[in-house]
This record gives C-alpha cells, structure tokens and sequence, in this order.
C-alpha cells in the first residue's frame, strides 16, 4: 500500500498569497473599461499576458514549494522578495503596449529570476538524479523566461516585445512536456488542490467585490438575488468538484493536468465577473455584454470537464 504523502499549507503560502488578491483587481480592471461598447482585441491580449505572467509564476512557486518547500529563512526570504515584485508588477502594466509594459517585462524577469536562483539551490543541493533533473529542467524553463523578459524590458521596441512574448508562450507550455522527469518525484497532491482552491477562492472574491453595486438602496432588485445566486451556484459548483468529489489521496500526479485546467476555470471567471459588470452599464454593448458571459461559462465548464473526465475516472 502506497504511503500517502501530506504537507500543510503554511501561513507564509497564505500571507504569500494576499498579493495576488491585489494583482488579481488590477488585473481585472483592465477589462472593466470599454472602447465604443466592447473590450478592445489590444486590452484583452494583454489582460491574457497578464494573467498569464502572474499565474504562472505563482503555480512555479507553489509547485516549488510543493516539492522542495521547507521553513528555512532562505525560502521565507524568497518569498517576501517575490511578494515585493509582485505588488510593483501589479501597478507596472496599463491597457496599451507602451512603456509601462515594459517595466512589467523587467519586473517578471526579476521575479522568474528569484524562482530561478531557487531551483539552482535545490539542484546544488539534492543528491538523488530525478531531482537534479527536475531542478535542472525548472532552472533552465525559468532563466529562458527571465533572458527573454529582460530583453522585452530593455529593448521596449517590437522586436524586444515578440521576443519577450514567444518566451512567454513557450515557457507557460514547457512545465507540460517535463513529465518524464516530475514523474519520479510526484507532488503532494492535496498540497497543490489546496492551493488551487484557494486562488479560485481569491478570484470569487473578485467577483463578489464586482457584483456588489448591485446591492445598494438604489439598485436593489430581482436582477441582484439572481446574479448572486448565479455567482454562489458557480462557487459551488467548483467546490463539489475540487473540494469534495475528488479523491487527494492520489499518488504519482505531476500536478501538469490539475494546474493547466485551471487557466480555464480562472479566465472563465474574470469573463464572468466582468460581464455581469457590463450588463449594468449602458455604454456597454449588450450583445457583447453576453457574449462574455457566455465564453466565460464555457471556459468554466470546460476546467470542471476535464477534471471531471480525469480524475472521476482515476478514481473509478
């Protein structure tokens, strides 16, 4: 019988994790202003690089401290170094491709350069060969990331940002193909559910903060109870599925499937949240307004499928 590793989720991982409710409001805000009605093509693409970048660099972590995590001073100093780029990152993009993009190209290669250097320790440290290969393998995804970055933040021309998005691209997908190795160290899974249930909780607050203007003296009304109830039905649905249908007892899991099903479920609900913000407005295009809507649900939906179709039959 397979002994069922556990890790506690610390209240570093916690306190880590109230940066990201701050970027995830600026994040969102992008796509809460409207050009003639609709979410320009320009906002929405660098809303997704955005949330791309910030996601991503928190699932490196979290799988990092999954894996190698310990309550040494040396993590907790990364850690509170990572939260400081953070919130500058949160304040360093706008809704263009300009020199605030920029900024932010060089303040996320900093923050892939501190994961970076950490992995470099682990592998420095570990004996056995799957870990240095995996250290090995993380070290090189994230310093491809922090040299193209770099290079998109000094060199704020085309040239600089096609090369600063290609490494973004390919290093958001690199984590998917490093199986072979991550398969001789699973992860903790009940460790990385916890910690995705806990992001998805982060952008339901979003949401709640987003719907709360319709539950003023002046705006009271049937629509409010229904978009409230729409959004606890969503909130529930999620938790059925990851909190309690899923079985955490599972062994020899990369994590790759969990984490990446997840982009799904997390840009379903900033499609949702702000749609329900657009039905509001009257500058806002209602055909636009709930065709959000609609995507968001489906990018939902899509995330709980393919967990469901996974592990409900893993489980079987």
């Amino acid at each position: 019988m397979n002994h069922i590793l556990t890790k506690r989720v610390s209240l570093i991982e916690l306190f880590y994790d109230l940066v990201y409710v701050y970027m995830i409001s600026r994040a969102t805000s992008l796509i809460h202003h409207l050009h003639h009605g609709i979410i320009t093509p320009v906002t929405l693409a660098i809303f997704a690089l955005v949330i791309i970048i910030f996601i991503n660099s928190w699932m490196f972590q979290t799988v990092f401290t999954n894996r190698y995590g310990t309550s040494s001073w040396t993590n907790i100093i990364f850690s509170f170094i990572d939260m400081g780029i953070v919130l500058y990152m949160s304040n360093a993009f706008s809704a263009t491709f300009d020199q605030h993009l920029a900024t932010f190209f060089l303040a996320a290669g900093l923050l892939s350069l501190t994961l970076c250097i950490q992995y470099i320790i682990v592998y420095a440290q570990v004996n056995k060969k799957y870990d240095k290969e995996i250290s090995r393998a993380f070290a090189l995804i994230l310093a491809v990331r922090t040299i193209t970055l770099l290079i998109g933040g000094i060199f704020p021309n085309r040239i600089g940002t096609t090369i600063a998005l290609i490494g973004i691209i390919i290093t958001w997908i690199a984590p998917a193909f490093t199986g072979k190795y991550t398969s001789h160290h699973p992860i903790i899974f009940s460790h990385l559910l916890e910690r995705l249930i806990a992001l998805i909780i982060l952008m339901f607050g979003e949401t709640i903060v987003g719907i709360a203007n319709y539950f003023t003296q002046t705006n009271l009304s049937i629509y409010s109870i229904l978009i409230f109830i729409s959004v606890v039905s969503l909130f529930f649905t999620y938790i059925v599925e990851f909190d309690h249908m899923i079985n955490e007892e599972q062994t020899k899991e990369t994590g790759n499937l969990l984490i990446y099903l997840h982009y799904f479920i997390l840009f379903g609900i900033s499609l949702v949240t702000v749609s329900l913000n657009f039905i509001n407005e009257e500058s806002a295009q209602p055909i636009f307004a709930i065709t959000c809507l609609f995507i968001g649900l489906v990018l939902f939906y899509i995330g709980l499928w393919i967990a469901n179709y996974l592990y409900w039959s893993m489980d079987c």
